[in-house]
Protein backbone atom coordinates (compact mmCIF):
# COMPACT_ATOMS: atom_id res chain seq x y z
CA UNK A 1 0.00 0.00 0.00
CA UNK A 2 1.40 3.70 -0.97
CA UNK A 3 1.56 6.17 1.57
CA UNK A 4 -0.33 8.66 -0.98
CA UNK A 5 -2.62 8.75 -3.87
CA UNK A 6 -0.95 9.83 -6.80
CA UNK A 7 -3.90 10.26 -9.15
CA UNK A 8 -5.99 12.11 -6.50
CA UNK A 9 -9.80 14.08 -7.00
CA UNK A 10 -8.83 17.59 -5.72
CA UNK A 11 -11.04 18.59 -3.28
CA UNK A 12 -11.54 22.44 -4.20
CA UNK A 13 -14.07 23.33 -2.34
CA UNK A 14 -13.27 23.90 1.48
CA UNK A 15 -9.25 22.76 0.47
CA UNK A 16 -8.70 22.75 3.64
CA UNK A 17 -10.70 19.27 4.10
CA UNK A 18 -8.86 17.10 1.64
CA UNK A 19 -6.81 14.32 2.27
CA UNK A 20 -5.28 12.08 -0.39
CA UNK A 21 -3.00 9.88 2.58
CA UNK A 22 -4.17 6.33 2.26
CA UNK A 23 -4.42 5.73 5.65
CA UNK A 24 -6.97 8.16 5.66
CA UNK A 25 -9.01 6.57 3.18
CA UNK A 26 -8.51 2.94 3.91
CA UNK A 27 -9.80 3.72 7.76
CA UNK A 28 -13.15 5.74 6.46
CA UNK A 29 -13.70 3.01 3.61
CA UNK A 30 -13.12 0.24 6.21
CA UNK A 31 -15.80 2.01 8.77
CA UNK A 32 -18.56 2.92 6.35
CA UNK A 33 -21.00 -0.10 6.27
CA UNK A 34 -22.01 0.83 2.78
CA UNK A 35 -21.33 3.14 -0.38
CA UNK A 36 -22.77 4.22 -3.41
CA UNK A 37 -21.94 3.70 -6.84
CA UNK A 38 -22.41 5.61 -9.95
CA UNK A 39 -22.05 4.43 -13.43
CA UNK A 40 -23.78 4.97 -16.57
CA UNK A 41 -26.33 2.26 -18.16
CA UNK A 42 -27.49 2.49 -21.46
CA UNK A 43 -27.06 6.02 -21.63
CA UNK A 44 -28.84 7.00 -18.21
CA UNK A 45 -26.99 8.00 -14.57
CA UNK A 46 -27.45 4.91 -12.38
CA UNK A 47 -26.62 5.46 -8.45
CA UNK A 48 -26.91 2.19 -6.52
CA UNK A 49 -26.28 2.02 -2.43
CA UNK A 50 -24.44 -1.51 -1.48
CA UNK A 51 -22.33 -3.37 0.57
CA UNK A 52 -18.51 -3.00 0.19
CA UNK A 53 -15.84 -4.36 1.93
CA UNK A 54 -11.76 -3.19 1.47
CA UNK A 55 -9.59 -5.87 0.51
CA UNK A 56 -5.69 -4.18 0.16
CA UNK A 57 -5.57 -1.37 -2.29
CA UNK A 58 -8.75 -2.25 -3.92
CA UNK A 59 -12.73 -2.31 -2.98
CA UNK A 60 -14.84 -5.44 -3.74
CA UNK A 61 -18.82 -5.65 -4.85
CA UNK A 62 -20.83 -8.41 -4.36
CA UNK A 63 -24.25 -9.26 -5.60
CA UNK A 64 -26.55 -11.37 -7.94
CA UNK A 65 -25.06 -12.74 -11.12
CA UNK A 66 -28.28 -10.69 -12.50
CA UNK A 67 -27.23 -7.49 -10.99
CA UNK A 68 -27.14 -4.91 -13.29
CA UNK A 69 -24.35 -2.91 -11.76
CA UNK A 70 -22.49 -6.08 -11.80
CA UNK A 71 -23.04 -6.71 -14.66
CA UNK A 72 -21.77 -3.05 -15.60
CA UNK A 73 -19.16 -3.18 -13.81
CA UNK A 74 -17.47 -6.19 -14.68
CA UNK A 75 -17.64 -5.19 -18.35
CA UNK A 76 -15.18 -3.11 -17.54
CA UNK A 77 -17.17 0.53 -17.71
CA UNK A 78 -15.92 3.31 -15.12
CA UNK A 79 -17.53 4.04 -11.97
CA UNK A 80 -17.33 6.34 -9.30
CA UNK A 81 -17.83 5.37 -5.80
CA UNK A 82 -18.60 7.66 -2.07
CA UNK A 83 -18.87 6.69 1.36
CA UNK A 84 -20.19 9.05 3.94
CA UNK A 85 -19.66 8.79 7.84
CA UNK A 86 -22.05 10.90 9.66
CA UNK A 87 -20.55 12.54 13.21
CA UNK A 88 -22.66 15.29 14.14
CA UNK A 89 -24.46 18.37 13.08
CA UNK A 90 -22.68 21.91 13.93
CA UNK A 91 -25.30 24.73 15.21
CA UNK A 92 -23.26 27.64 14.73
CA UNK A 93 -24.84 31.25 15.64
CA UNK A 94 -26.07 32.26 12.27
CA UNK A 95 -28.11 29.44 10.21
CA UNK A 96 -26.04 30.46 7.15
CA UNK A 97 -22.63 28.83 9.07
CA UNK A 98 -24.63 25.80 10.02
CA UNK A 99 -22.85 22.52 8.96
CA UNK A 100 -22.23 18.76 9.25
CA UNK A 101 -19.21 17.14 11.08
CA UNK A 102 -18.42 14.19 8.55
CA UNK A 103 -15.52 11.98 6.92
CA UNK A 104 -16.30 10.95 3.12
CA UNK A 105 -14.09 9.44 0.27
CA UNK A 106 -14.92 9.59 -3.44
CA UNK A 107 -13.08 7.29 -6.14
CA UNK A 108 -13.13 8.34 -9.66
CA UNK A 109 -12.48 6.50 -13.40
CA UNK A 110 -12.78 3.13 -11.19
CA UNK A 111 -12.95 0.11 -13.36
CA UNK A 112 -13.63 -3.16 -12.11
CA UNK A 113 -12.77 -6.94 -12.85
CA UNK A 114 -14.88 -9.49 -11.83
CA UNK A 115 -12.91 -12.16 -9.36
CA UNK A 116 -13.77 -15.65 -10.77
CA UNK A 117 -10.29 -17.40 -8.11
CA UNK A 118 -12.32 -19.86 -6.49
CA UNK A 119 -10.18 -19.52 -3.44
CA UNK A 120 -10.27 -15.02 -4.48
CA UNK A 121 -13.81 -15.46 -3.86
CA UNK A 122 -13.58 -17.02 -0.89
CA UNK A 123 -11.62 -14.39 0.86
CA UNK A 124 -13.40 -11.61 -0.23
CA UNK A 125 -16.49 -13.13 0.93
CA UNK A 126 -15.07 -13.76 4.22
CA UNK A 127 -13.91 -10.37 4.82
CA UNK A 128 -17.11 -9.02 3.98
CA UNK A 129 -18.80 -11.21 6.43
CA UNK A 130 -15.83 -10.31 9.06
CA UNK A 131 -16.45 -6.66 8.78
CA UNK A 132 -20.22 -6.66 9.00
CA UNK A 133 -19.98 -8.96 12.26
CA UNK A 134 -16.56 -10.06 13.64
CA UNK A 135 -16.51 -13.65 14.45
CA UNK A 136 -19.41 -14.69 12.74
CA UNK A 137 -17.64 -16.66 9.57
CA UNK A 138 -16.60 -19.29 12.19
CA UNK A 139 -19.62 -19.45 13.73
CA UNK A 140 -22.50 -19.43 10.59
CA UNK A 141 -22.70 -21.81 8.03
CA UNK A 142 -20.13 -20.59 5.38
CA UNK A 143 -20.72 -20.81 1.63
CA UNK A 144 -21.20 -23.75 -0.57
CA UNK A 145 -19.98 -24.21 -4.27
CA UNK A 146 -23.47 -23.57 -5.99
CA UNK A 147 -23.49 -20.03 -3.51
CA UNK A 148 -20.06 -18.96 -4.81
CA UNK A 149 -21.21 -19.52 -8.31
CA UNK A 150 -24.68 -18.09 -7.38
CA UNK A 151 -22.06 -14.74 -6.40
CA UNK A 152 -20.79 -12.57 -8.72
CA UNK A 153 -17.61 -10.37 -6.68
CA UNK A 154 -16.21 -7.33 -9.03
CA UNK A 155 -12.68 -5.71 -7.31
CA UNK A 156 -11.90 -2.41 -8.33
CA UNK A 157 -9.05 -0.52 -7.47
CA UNK A 158 -8.34 2.40 -5.25
CA UNK A 159 -6.11 3.96 -7.88
CA UNK A 160 -8.29 7.51 -8.02
CA UNK A 161 -9.10 8.71 -4.88
CA UNK A 162 -9.71 11.57 -2.39
CA UNK A 163 -11.08 12.06 1.50
CA UNK A 164 -12.71 15.02 2.55
CA UNK A 165 -12.86 15.72 6.47
CA UNK A 166 -15.02 18.14 8.78
CA UNK A 167 -14.64 18.27 12.23
CA UNK A 168 -14.43 20.28 15.02
CA UNK A 169 -16.90 23.68 16.15
CA UNK A 170 -18.95 26.01 14.19
CA UNK A 171 -16.93 28.79 12.06
CA UNK A 172 -19.23 32.13 12.76
CA UNK A 173 -19.03 35.29 11.41
CA UNK A 174 -16.59 37.35 14.27
CA UNK A 175 -19.44 39.94 15.05
CA UNK A 176 -21.97 36.66 15.60
CA UNK A 177 -19.86 35.28 18.44
CA UNK A 178 -21.92 37.86 20.54
CA UNK A 179 -24.88 37.02 19.68
CA UNK A 180 -26.93 35.14 22.78
CA UNK A 181 -27.36 32.15 21.12
CA UNK A 182 -26.51 28.10 21.56
CA UNK A 183 -23.59 27.00 19.05
CA UNK A 184 -21.99 23.62 19.38
CA UNK A 185 -22.23 20.37 18.07
CA UNK A 186 -24.49 17.22 18.14
CA UNK A 187 -22.69 14.16 17.72
CA UNK A 188 -24.41 11.09 15.82
CA UNK A 189 -22.81 7.75 16.45
CA UNK A 190 -23.98 4.72 14.64
CA UNK A 191 -24.71 1.74 17.75
CA UNK A 192 -26.15 -1.14 17.35
CA UNK A 193 -29.14 -2.58 19.52
CA UNK A 194 -30.19 -5.02 21.85
CA UNK A 195 -30.13 -8.74 19.24
CA UNK A 196 -33.43 -9.72 18.64
CA UNK A 197 -33.65 -13.46 17.86
CA UNK A 198 -35.79 -15.28 15.07
CA UNK A 199 -39.18 -16.43 16.47
CA UNK A 200 -38.02 -20.19 14.86
CA UNK A 201 -34.37 -19.83 17.13
CA UNK A 202 -34.52 -22.47 19.62
CA UNK A 203 -34.44 -21.35 23.01
CA UNK A 204 -31.11 -23.69 23.65
CA UNK A 205 -28.84 -21.47 21.39
CA UNK A 206 -27.39 -18.64 23.14
CA UNK A 207 -26.79 -15.28 22.27
CA UNK A 208 -22.82 -15.64 20.53
CA UNK A 209 -20.33 -13.51 22.31
CA UNK A 210 -19.43 -11.44 19.34
CA UNK A 211 -22.94 -10.06 19.74
CA UNK A 212 -22.83 -9.37 23.22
Amino acid sequence: MTERVEDFFEVRRHAERGSYQRSVIDAILDEAFFCTVGFVDEGRPVVIPTIHVRVGDTVVLHGSPASRMLRTLKAGAPCAISVTIFDGLVLARSVFNHSMNYRSVVLLDCKGREITDRDEKWEAMRLLTQKLVPGRWEDARQPNEKEIKATTLVSLPIDSASAKIRKGPPVDEEEDYELPVWAGVVPYRLRSGSPDPDPRLPRTIELPRYLR
